[in-house]
């Protein structure tokens, strides 16, 4: 008896053993977890460790535990290539991120040559997945989250039908692919629901100052002021505009979503309305919002986190749906995901852009006092 004790403890440490020792998933994760977009990059990082452990706990992907490999891509186009090349010597079967349009048009050639697919967080520009000088789909490219000419067209669409707005001015960063095309995308829209853009003013990267653009939207007298910026250039521009007497509606996007608006901005920027991808008050999202609080006791800084955990989501599902980790058969299976539960909601993917189909969107409006983005309307992705 007590040696077929001693070979049943044998086995049992054996197969623990086993199971321990499994190769494990790598999977990449390029961040900004320095710098002005450091607010949403942590939080991304949270929510995808928050996901890794349950994950694991149901026996991992394909029964291997899944192991994140994380660095700092400081937001900067350069620091995500290298972050690229370490990824890609880390033997990673994906990657997740980066979460900015320039880094990741950067980033996309380098692990298209390692056939490593990878799965933006909140990159909106179109040209992220797909070529711009071929007009083909990148291969090994995706994402989850909407793109910027929906974007755009929502932030219009509101302008014009909500808000009633005639003229609209827009500032935005000349040395932002992010900024560039979002203003395009809101002039284009703008104009064809019966609008005019009446100043269009550029300024270039790390300015802080902008009253000499300002002068000049304030002849036009706009109805509406859209700034496609980050939360730090949208709030200093809301206060160096109300200086000048400038009184049009605010008006933003995506990278609006954090609470240094409000903290930067102060009364500036209240009854400000911006484009977000998802809302703390979005049904879809309830439990998690719940689970991430529990977890790190505070909210998550939307939307990164929500689409990080549907990048690592669609990354299992894909593994699964191919019963491999190999490159060339997880980037396939990745364009054909139809019909699977991620955290934002349920999504398919269009093989021939790999961008998700009928994603939508919400706008937020600015509550200085209450220190909260509070939820007005949503429009569908289509």
């Amino acid at each position: 008896m007590k040696r077929f004790l001693i070979f049943c403890a044998a086995a049992v440490l054996a197969f623990a053993n086993a199971a321990f020792a499994a190769e494990p998933v790598r999977i990449g994760h390029t961040v900004s977890l320095t710098g002005g977009a450091s607010m949403w990059g942590q939080s991304e990082a949270n929510a995808v460790d928050m996901l890794v452990k349950k994950i694991n706990a149901e026996g991992g992907i394909l029964g291997r535990p899944v192991e994140v490999i994380r660095y700092d891509n400081r937001n900067d186009a350069v620091e995500s290539v290298n972050v690229a090349r370490r990824l890609a010597g880390d033997k990673v079967i994906a990657v997740i991120g980066p979460a900015q349009s320039g880094n990741s048009i950067a980033t996309a050639p380098i692990l298209e040559r390692a056939e490593i697919p990878m799965i933006v967080t909140t990159a909106t520009n179109p040209y992220v997945t797909v070529d711009q000088k071929t007009e083909k789909v990148r291969p090994y490219a995706f994402r989850p989250c909407f793109i910027d000419p929906f974007q755009g067209t929502v932030a219009a669409r509101f302008a014009a039908d909500r808000l009633g707005a005639k003229k609209a001015a827009i500032l935005y960063d000349v040395g932002s692919d992010y900024g560039q095309w979002l203003s395009k995308y809101f002039e284009d829209a703008f104009t064809a629901r019966g609008g005019k853009v009446v100043a269009k003013e550029a300024f270039r990267s790390e300015e802080l100052d902008y009253r000499a653009q300002l002068g000049k939207i304030r002849e036009f007298a706009p109805d509406v002021f859209f700034i496609p910026t980050s939360q730090k250039e949208a709030a200093l521009a809301a206060k160096q505009a109300r200086d000048l007497g400038i009184s049009a509606v605010l008006l933003g996007t995506d990278n609006w979503g954090s609470p240094d608006l409000i903290d930067l901005g102060g009364e500036a920027v209240d009854g400000a309305y911006f484009v977000n991808l998802a809302d703390l008050d979005d049904p879809d999202i309830r439990s998690f919002v719940t689970e991430y609080r529990k977890t790190f006791g505070g909210d998550p800084v939307l939307p990164n986190p929500i689409m990080a955990q549907d990048a690592l989501i669609m990354i299992a599902e894909a593994a699964k749906a191919a019963g491999s980790i190999e490159g060339p058969k997880l980037a396939e299976a990745l364009a054909n995901l139809k019909d699977i539960r991620v955290t934002s909601g349920v999504l398919t993917m269009d093989p021939s852009n790999h961008n998700p189909l009928d994603k939508p969107a919400v706008i937020q409006k600015v509550d200085v006092k209450k220190k909260a983005f509070v939820f007005v309307e949503k429009y569908q992705g289509r």
